[in-house]
């Protein structure tokens, strides 16, 4: 397959390595010292699941050189979306899919309305990789898990393929009839995971070592459950208590993108994450006074630091 990564850090660098060791057509975008980095020395990976050095690489910053692909990994961080998604245009031919595996559940919207819907499937990715270094992946853990599907539900030809191509690189990837429920019940589980980690600055094990902090992740995810309820996604009431078992199963050591983001001083998903549970919340008439709280005490940090 001729796949392009539009976005190459934790989550697109990760995944997008792993199919071009494969043996699939993989073309990373990037910018700034990780692009530099990747065209010098290759996309390096670190990883429980094994290390990786991917030399030589094509990485570009214009996807213009790449031209049209059979499939986009859309992985850019959520206030890039709508740019991201416009310079996606020379990578579309007839039939190319792209399948944004982003936080949140604002995503696939954004991308239908600026590159048609025959062209967007629904996608979610768990795993816990940043940015180490520019030309660096790193991966905390083994958990690398991705699904894809049509938002309609049906069983296409092109999610067959990278089914295939997971399967061929080794990683636990799968298409699936139901993506749209399983793109609700991320948000619910990260709103808690992002939430928590981020306003503590701890790890999970941390967290959930506290009664304090561990009932609040709860509370988290409880008002995204009522959320993801009222808009009318899959997700049974049983979900909390199964997600805060499985956070017991996570790296004792792991944070979120978002509280490796706050430390690091740079932009932050919190009005996508936190915030949006406030929002939806407020738009089906009751409060989310916990997710309120914490996307408060983080919104002077959305932008970054000054």
């Amino acid at each position: 397959m001729r796949i392009a990564i539009m976005g190459s850090g934790g989550v697109g660098g990760y995944f997008g390595a792993r199919l071009a060791a494969a043996g699939e057509e993989v073309s990373f975008i990037a910018r700034g010292a990780h692009l530099a980095a990747m065209q010098a020395n290759g996309l390096k990976i670190t990883s429980g699941a094994g290390d990786l050095h991917l030399m030589p690489v094509t990485a570009v910053s214009d996807p213009s050189r790449i031209g049209p692909v059979d499939l986009v990994l859309f992985c850019v961080k959520l206030w890039d979306t709508e740019s991201a998604a416009e310079s996606c245009r020379p990578l579309l031919g007839p039939d190319t899919a792209v399948v944004p595996f982003q936080n949140g559940v604002a995503a696939c919207g954004i991308l239908q309305r600026v590159l048609g819907a025959q062209h967007v499937m629904g996608g979610v990715a768990h795993i816990a990789a940043v940015i180490g270094a520019p030309g660096l992946i790193a991966h905390n853990g083994t958990m690398a898990r991705l699904r894809f599907g049509e938002l309609d539900g049906s069983l296409s030809a092109r999610a067959q393929a990278l089914d295939a191509a997971c399967k061929r690189a080794g990683f636990d990837g799968a298409a699936s009839g139901d993506i749209t429920a399983l793109i609700w019940r991320k948000f619910v589980f990260l709103t808690g995971l992002s939430g928590i980690t981020s306003l503590t600055r701890q790890p999970i094990g941390r967290v959930l070592g506290d009664p304090d902090t561990r009932t609040t992740l709860r509370a988290i995810m409880q008002e995204s459950w009522q959320v993801a309820h009222a808009e009318g996604a899959d997700v049974p009431e049983s979900f909390v208590d199964e997600q805060m078992e499985f956070c017991h199963a996570l790296p004792q050591t792991m944070k979120s993108s978002m509280a490796h983001d706050l430390e690091h001083g740079n932009r932050l998903e919190a009005p996508w994450l936190c915030g949006a549970v406030v929002e939806l919340a407020r738009k089906h008439g009751f409060a989310a006074p916990v997710n309120a709280t914490i996307y408060a005490a983080l919104k002077l940090y959305a932008g970054g630091r000054p």
